[in-house]
C-alpha cells in the first residue's frame, strides 16, 4: 500500500488576518463590547490570512440552505481540482480508481460529491463510493486510513480520498460565545485529494502505508463537534482540546510504535494535523518533538489556518514536496478530532 500523490487546491479569493478582523469588527458592532478581545483571539491563532470560498462581499448568506447550495457548487469546482492533479501526478489511469473516499464537516449534500464528481468528471460508473461525514478534523488522517484498508483488500487497484472542507460556510453570525471568535479567526477554505495504490498497481514513489491505528477517547463528546440548529453548524470547541491531547497521544503513539517494533526516535517525519498553536504546542509536548519536527505543520497553520480535515494532507503533501526525509526512513502521520479521537498512520518513505 503506498501514497502514490497528495494535491491541494485552495480558493481564488485571499484575505490578510487583519482584513478579515476589521469584517469581522463592522459586521459585529456595538454588539461585540470588546473588540480588543477579538483582535487578540485572531492574533493568538498565528494565521497570516485565509482563503474563503466567495469574495468576502458575499457574506453572510441569508440562510443555511443557501449557504449548503454555495457548499455544493464550491465543493465541485475545488474537489475537481484537486483530484485532477491528484491522479495526474500519480500517474494512474481513472479506470484503475476502484473506490472514491469522500470527507467533509463544513456541508451536506445527496447525492454526494464524489458522486457528483463521478458525472462531472467522466469517472467509472463502476467506483465504488464511500462519503463520510462527521468526523471533522480526524477525517482527512482516518481517510487516509480507510483508503489503506480498500486497496489492502483489492490490492490491483487504486482509490481516491478527496476532502474539501468550507468553513467560511459555517460561520454561526450572531453567535459571540468564545469559542466562535476563536473560530472566525482559526478555520480556512481548502480542498485536498490523495491517490493510494495497492500493492499490485505500479505508482511513483511515495511512502508506503505500513498499518493504521485508530484511537477513540470514551466520554469525551463535550470537546469538539457541531450543535446543529435551524441556523446551521454551530462550533463546539472546548479548551480542553489541548489537555486531552497532553493526556492521550504519546501513550498512543507509543503503543502503537511498539507493536511495530519502534519508538519516537526511528520517527523520521511527523506529519500532523495543524489543529492550531496550542494543539501543535500541546503535540510537541506530548511527543517531546523538538529541533522544528512540526515545521511542516506551523507553516501549514500560517499560510492557511486550520483547514479540518484537509489540513493534514495540506501537511502531508508539503512533506512530499519539499521535506521528504531519506528513502527507508520511518514517519507518522496523524489527527485528531471530534469523539474525540485520534488516528494515526505508520509510513515509510
Amino acid at each position: 500500500m503506498r501514497i502514490a500523490s497528495a494535491a491541494t487546491a485552495l480558493p481564488a479569493h485571499y484575505y490578510p488576518q487583519k482584513v478579515l478582523i476589521e469584517a469581522f469588527r463592522k459586521h459585529w458592532g456595538s454588539r461585540l463590547n470588546r473588540f480588543d478581545v477579538l483582535e487578540r483571539l485572531h492574533a493568538s491563532t498565528q494565521v497570516d490570512g485565509r482563503y474563503l470560498a466567495y469574495p468576502m462581499e458575499c457574506y453572510p448568506f441569508a440562510t443555511w440552505g443557501e449557504a449548503n447550495n454555495r457548499w455544493i457548487e464550491a465543493c465541485l469546482d475545488l474537489g475537481q481540482e484537486a483530484v485532477c492533479h491528484a491522479i495526474e501526478q500519480a500517474q494512474v489511469r481513472p479506470a484503475d480508481i476502484g473506490a472514491f473516499f469522500f470527507v467533509s464537516i463544513t456541508g451536506v449534500a445527496s447525492p454526494s460529491i464524489e458522486g457528483r464528481l463521478i458525472n462531472r468528471m467522466g469517472l467509472s460508473p463502476r467506483m465504488k463510493r464511500i462519503p463520510i461525514f462527521g468526523l471533522g478534523c480526524v477525517a482527512g488522517a482516518a481517510g487516509l486510513a480507510r483508503a489503506a484498508d480498500y486497496v489492502k483488500a483489492f490490492p490491483n487497484e487504486a482509490c481516491l480520498l478527496l476532502s474539501v472542507e468550507l468553513c467560511s460556510l459555517t460561520v454561526q453570525q450572531d453567535d459571540l460565545s468564545a469559542a466562535n471568535l476563536i473560530s472566525t479567526g482559526l478555520f480556512g477554505d481548502g480542498a485536498a485529494a490523495v491517490v493510494v495504490c495497492g500493492e499490485n498497481c505500479k505508482a511513483p514513489g511515495g511512502p508506503e502505508i505500513v498499518a493504521t491505528r485508530s484511537a477513540f477517547y470514551p466520554e469525551t463528546e463535550y470537546v469538539m463537534g457541531w450543535d446543529i440548529s435551524e441556523k446551521g453548524f454551530k462550533i463546539v470547541l472546548s479548551r480542553d482540546v489541548p489537555e486531552v491531547v497532553l493526556r492521550n497521544l504519546g501513550r498512543d503513539v507509543d503503543g502503537f510504535l511498539a507493536d511495530h517494533g519502534l519508538t519516537r526516535s526511528n520517527i523520521a517525519s511527523w506529519v500532523i494535523h495543524t489543529g492550531g498553536p496550542k494543539v501543535l504546542e500541546a503535540t510537541e509536548k506530548a511527543l517531546e518533538l523538538r529541533n522544528g519536527a512540526l515545521k511542516a505543520s506551523w507553516d501549514c497553520l500560517r499560510k492557511t489556518g486550520n483547514l479540518s480535515s484537509a489540513s493534514v494532507l495540506f501537511v502531508l503533501e508539503e512533506i512530499m514536496q519539499n521535506h521528504r526525509p531519506p528513502e527507508g526512513s520511518w514517519g507518522i502521520l496523524a489527527a485528531m478530532g471530534p469523539g474525540f479521537c485520534s488516528e494515526l498512520v505508520l509510513l515509510k518513505w
